[in-house]
C-alpha cells in the first residue's frame, strides 16, 4: 500500500479465501507452537530421567505446570484488552518466552523451574491474542472465518508436529541443554517474522488506551507497569509451580474469579449478546473434560510411551515418545482438510451438523480412543511392553475427536463474544485448557504408582484401567452433549 497503513475496512474486504495477514500470523503461530509442543512432549519424561520424579509426581508437575501455561493466557488476554494491545502482547511474550529457553539450556537440571516461569507468563502474553488477531481480519458476518481459522489451525500442527519430533529426539539422544536451547533460537524467528509484517495489520492489535483518549505519557506508565509486574511475580509462580498444594489453591480462585468478572462485564451487553455469551460457557465447561482426558499425552501417555511400548513401528525403529508427541500433529495435517471438506459436503444436503452436536461428536470419538489405548494391554509380551502400532491407531482416532471440536471452539470464542471483551473470552477458552491439563495431572497421577520400583507389567495395568474409565467418562459427555444441543443452539441465537 505504498508505505500507508491499512484500515480496518481495508483488510477484511480481501479478495480470495484468505487474508494476507493471515499467513504472516500462521509462520508466527507456527514456530511459536514449535516450542510449545516439543518442550510439553519433554516434560514428563526429562522430570523422570533427569530431576528422577516418580510417576505419580511428574504426572502432577506436568499438571500444574500445563495448568499455569494456560492459566497466563486468560491474564495476558486481559492485559491485551485493557492495556498492551495484541501486537505489544505479542512481543513481550516471545521475548519472555526466549529467555525461558536460554534459561533453561544454561543448565537444565537447576534451572528448570525457573526457565519454565518465564515461558508460563511469555506464553500466557503470546498465546490468546494471536487467535483473537485471525478472528478480527474478518467481518462479523463471514463465511471465509472458519477456514480462515482452519489454515492457521493447519500451522500450528505443523509446528508441533515439527516440535514434538526434533525436541524430543535431541533431548533424548543428544543434549537437553540444546533440546532447550531450540526455544529460544526458534522463537527469535517466529518474532522475527512478526516484526517484519506487523504494519500489515493495521489498527488490529494496536493498544486501546489511545482510543480511549489516555496520553501517551500516561500509555507508557501503564505498559512499563505491566512489563515489570509481569518480572515480578515470577517468584511467586515459582514457588506455586513446585508446590502443586499451591496448584490446588490457585485453581480453586482463579475459575470462581474469571466468572465474577465475567459476569461483571454482562452488564454492558444486550440480552442477546448475553445468551450467546452463555452459549459459550456451555462451551467452555465441556471442553474442560475433553482436554482432561486428551491432554493425557503429555503425561500418562508420554510416561505410558517411555516404559510401555515397543521401538519399532511395523518394523521400523521409531522412539515411541517421539511418536506419541507427534503423531496427532501428522494426522490433523493429513486429514484437517478432508474433515472441512466433508462439512461442506453435508452443509450443501442441509445434513451439517451443528457445533454443539460436532462436540458430542468429538467426546465419543475420544471415548473410542481410549478403549483402544485400553486394548494395547491385549498385546503385552510378558514384560508388560506393547505395540506401538495399536497405540498409535489410538492416536489416529483421537485426532478426528479433536477435529470436531478444536478448530471451530476458537472460531467460535470470536463469534459468540462481543468484541470488546474477545480477549477476556479467548482467555476463557485457554483458562478452560488450563483446567483440563489441571484435571489431566490428577488423572494421570491416579493411574500413576508413586513406587520406583514398580514393574513395567504393574505400569502396563495401572494405566490401562484408567484409559478404560476414561473412555466410559468421555461416552457419558458426549451423550449428554448431544442431548441438550438443541438448548444451546436457541442460547446461540442464530450462530451455528
Amino acid at each position: 500500500m505504498n508505505g500507508q497503513t491499512l484500515t480496518l475496512d481495508q483488510i477484511r474486504d480481501f479478495k480470495g479465501k484468505y487474508p494476507k495477514q493471515l499467513w504472516y500470523l500462521f509462520g508466527t503461530e507456527m514456530w511459536e507452537r514449535f516450542c510449545f509442543y516439543g518442550m510439553r512432549g519433554m516434560l514428563t519424561v526429562f522430570m523422570v530421567t533427569q530431576l528422577h520424579l516418580d510417576d505419580k509426581a511428574a504426572n502432577l508437575q506436568y499438571g500444574a505446570i500445563q495448568a499455569f501455561v494456560y492459566a497466563f493466557t486468560f491474564i495476558g488476554g486481559v492485559f491485551a484488552d485493557k492495556i498492551l494491545g495484541f501486537q505489544k502482547s505479542l512481543f513481550w511474550g516471545a521475548t519472555l518466552m526466549i529467555l525461558g529457553g536460554l534459561v533453561i539450556a544454561f543448565s537444565p537440571e537447576k534451572l528448570f523451574y525457573i526457565g519454565i516461569c518465564f515461558s508460563i507468563i511469555g506464553t500466557g502474553f503470546f498465546k490468546p491474542n494471536i487467535s483473537t488477531m485471525v478472528g478480527q481480519l474478518y467481518h462479523e458476518n463471514d463465511s471465509r472465518r472458519d477456514a480462515g481459522f482452519s489454515l492457521f489451525y493447519a500451522g500450528i500442527n505443523l509446528g508441533a508436529l515439527l516440535g514434538g519430533i526434533l525436541m524430543v529426539y535431541v533431548g533424548k539422544y543428544y543434549s537437553w541443554s540444546m533440546a532447550f536451547g531450540l526455544v529460544a533460537v526458534v522463537m527469535v524467528i517466529s518474532l522475527i517474522n512478526f516484526g517484519f509484517r506487523r504494519k500489515s495489520f493495521g489498527p488490529i492489535g494496536l493498544s486501546p488506551l489511545a482510543a480511549r483518549g489516555v496520553t501517551p505519557s500516561r500509555q507508557r506508565t501503564l505498559e512499563i507497569a505491566t512489563y515489570v509486574g509481569s518480572l515480578l511475580v515470577l517468584p511467586l509462580i515459582l514457588l506455586m509451580v513446585t508446590n502443586t498444594r499451591y496448584t490446588d489453591l490457585f485453581m480453586y480462585i482463579i475459575g470462581p474469579a474469571t466468572l465474577v468478572y465475567l459476569a461483571w462485564e454482562m452488564r454492558k451487553f444486550t440480552r442477546a449478546e448475553n445468551r450467546r455469551l452463555g452459549a459459550a460457557i456451555v462451551f467452555i465447561l465441556f471442553s474442560i473434560l475433553f482436554w482432561a482426558f486428551f491432554e493425557q499425552s503429555g503425561g500418562s501417555l508420554s510416561l505410558f510411551a517411555l516404559n510401555n511400548l515397543h521401538g519399532t513401528f511395523f518394523g521400523i525403529p521409531m522412539d515411541p515418545n517421539a511418536v506419541n508427541n507427534s503423531a496427532n500433529s501428522l494426522f490433523v495435517i493429513a486429514f484437517a482438510a478432508l474433515v472441512g471438506l466433508l462439512w461442506v459436503w453435508l452443509s450443501k444436503r442441509k445434513l451439517e451438523p451443528n457445533s454443539v452436536v460436532k462436540f458430542g461428536l468429538g467426546f465419543l470419538l475420544l471415548a473410542v480412543a481410549f478403549y483402544v489405548f485400553y486394548a494395547t494391554l491385549f498385546f503385552a509380551d510378558a514384560d508388560g511392553v506393547t505395540s506401538l502400532e495399536i497405540f498409535t491407531l489410538g492416536y489416529f482416532v483421537i485426532t478426528f475427536g479433536e477435529l470436531c471440536l478444536s478448530p471451530i471452539g476458537l472460531s467460535l470464542m470470536t463469534k459468540l463474544s462481543p468484541q470488546s471483551i474477545q480477549g477476556l473470552m479467548m482467555g476463557m477458552w485457554f483458562l478452560a485448557s488450563a483446567y483440563g491439563q489441571y484435571v489431566a495431572g490428577l488423572l494421570g497421577a491416579g493411574m500413576s504408582s508413586a513406587d520406583p520400583n514398580a514393574s513395567n507389567v504393574a505400569k502396563l495395568m495401572a494405566y490401562t484401567d484408567g484409559y478404560l474409565q476414561l473412555g466410559i467418562y468421555a461416552l457419558v459427555a458426549g451423550v449428554v452433549l448431544i442431548a441438550i444441543s438443541p438448548l444451546v443452539r436457541k442460547l446461540m441465537h442464530g450462530i451455528h
